[in-house]
């Protein structure tokens, strides 16, 4: 979250072993940064234990189910949204950790 939070709009990091190994920004929609950041991480052979962390809160699940696909066991981000539950309740279906904040970064 310390480098995500001076990315700039709909900003996703994804690290490992405490590095980062891939960053998502400036896209439309967090879809898109995220697919950029873990694209990153799975070219630096990055698939396994990848912790993923947001600028803004989740609006829908979709991003959650994403990184699932892409190896990720956790996540961080502010929290915030009126569907919160749905992201909870898709990494608690997909066995993730999820961590809110409550302070939200997300830079223009």
């Amino acid at each position: 979250m310390k480098i995500c939070k001076h990315v700039r709009s709909n900003a996703i990091t994804v690290a490992r072993d405490g590095k980062i190994v891939g960053i998502g920004a400036g896209q439309m929609n967090r879809v898109g940064a995220a697919h950029i950041a873990f694209e990153e991480a799975k070219e630096k052979g990055m698939t396994t234990g990848l912790c993923l962390a947001s600028d803004a809160f989740f609006p829908f699940d979709d991003v959650v189910k994403m990184a699932a696909q892409y190896g990720v066991s956790a996540i961080i981000q502010p929290g915030g949204s009126v569907r919160d539950e749905d992201s909870i309740k898709a990494c608690n279906e997909l066995g993730i950790a999820m961590v809110f904040t409550g302070v939200r970064h997300f830079k223009h």
